[in-house]
């Protein structure tokens, strides 16, 4: 099958209309997308939008040949004209399958939001999977015989959908993820792209053809990642975006308990609430037996080396300068030496979150001072384990190795 995106915004397009914010400031020129429309071998019109034929006309294709127009959501505002010599738009039911004059079967898959996908086989047997703006499949209608071969869905709006296709099969290691139905929440360029390269999807401009089922390189996903930042960076947010379109992920919080401390409790509660609710959480600073289990478990998303550490300088003794002198800095980089032959040789699926404090106020006592040197020594030494690193200032990731 051979696929044009005529468009890949959401309904609004991109910009918005009067929108005043800075992703819409720049998303001129390459950077424009009009509303989500796929044309399937000039036969099959997946969601009509306004200006289709001009669209498919800069595209070098027309819409002469479609033989079925399909609508996946409801359409806000005034009816979109139908083109002249186009057949009527309609929606197939959940469930039902249509089959195409043109060869191609579609089935309605329902979606847990407004709107219906479309997994559409083509006369060569390849498949695709077309969700909707916002929406993700509803119970097991994700799941499928074999996986696809292109899957089209909102990535940075909806990462769970894509964690629930690839628990369900129906994304595997090959299949091709595009972004549609972008929109102003995640700046245009290299941001866009990173976002969804972290989740093994990628994005096209408006216009582009694409053949589904050819090869195409699945953006590599690197199997360590340390992510850097200061006090309320977003170094956490930017770790868990990381992994949302997992299925299976394992939060590991090295920060434990704090009986008495509300302020703890609330910061805690709000990490909690923004995760998948298909996250698991375990308390814990044991990390080598983790990062030790075969790459068969889930993703590991460990936040943070920083309270990681505090508890090894506990258990070392390494605050009190005497102790510290006696065996208690041996004892810590044993400790440290062992998390970090742990990273090396791990074969999971790894996030790791740390505290970047050395560009800071100086320490005024030795035992702080002792903690800013040691972790600076943590950072580099995971660091060099790991193949992506990232440093998040005021909420903006800085790639700094990859």
């Amino acid at each position: 099958m051979e696929l044009t995106l005529l468009g890949t915004g959401t309904p609004e397009g991109l910009p918005r209309p009067g929108c005043p914010c800075a992703a819409c400031a720049v998303s001129v020129g390459t950077r424009a997308r009009a509303a989500t429309a796929l044309l399937v071998d000039g036969a099959l019109l997946l969601d009509l939008t306004p200006g289709a034929v001009l669209a498919a006309a800069r595209s070098g294709h027309s819409l002469g040949g479609v033989r079925q127009v399909l609508l996946t959501h409801p359409h806000d505002g005034p009816a979109v004209e139908l083109p002249p010599g186009l057949p009527a738009a309609g929606r197939v039911p959940d469930g039902r399958q249509l089959s195409v004059i043109s060869g191609h079967r579609v089935r309605a898959v329902a979606m847990d939001a407004p709107g219906t996908g479309y997994e559409v086989t083509g006369p060569d047997g390849d498949r695709l999977l077309y969700l909707p703006p916002g929406g993700a499949p509803a119970g097991t209608n994700g799941v499928s015989e074999r996986p696809y071969d292109m899957v089209l869905l909102d990535v940075p709006g909806r990462p769970e959908a894509l964690a629930r296709l690839r628990a369900s099969g129906a994304v595997g290691p090959a299949t091709d993820v595009i972004a549609v139905h972008l929109d102003h929440d995640v700046p245009p360029g290299r941001e866009l792209a990173r976002r969804c390269a972290a989740v093994g999807a990628r994005v096209v401009p408006d216009g582009t053809t694409l053949v589904v089922g050819e090869y195409h390189a699945v953006p590599d996903l690197p199997r360590r990642t340390l992510v850097l930042g200061g006090a309320r960076s977003g170094k956490s947010l930017e770790a868990e975006r990381r992994l949302a379109g997992f299925p299976e992920v394992l939060y590991v919080a090295t920060s434990g308990t704090r009986e008495g401390d509300p302020e703890w409790a609330a910061r805690v509660g709000l990490h909690r609430e923004r995760r998948p609710g298909t996250w698991r959480t375990v308390e814990t600073c044991d990390l080598v037996e983790l990062l030790d289990e075969g790459p068969q478990g889930p993703a590991l998303l460990i936040d943070c080396l920083a309270l990681w550490l505090t508890d090894a300088m506990d258990r070392s003794g390494a605050w009190d300068d005497e102790t510290w002198e006696g065996g208690g800095r041996k004892e810590l980089r044993r400790r440290t030496a062992a998390l970090v032959a742990a990273v090396r040789s791990t074969r999971r699926r790894v996030v790791l979150v740390s505290n970047e404090v050395g560009a800071g106020i100086v320490p005024a006592t030795a035992s702080g001072r002792r903690f800013r040197d040691e972790l600076g020594r943590l950072n580099a030494a995971v660091a060099a384990e790991c193949e992506h690193v990232l440093l998040v200032v005021s909420g903006q990731p800085v790639t700094l190795k990859e």
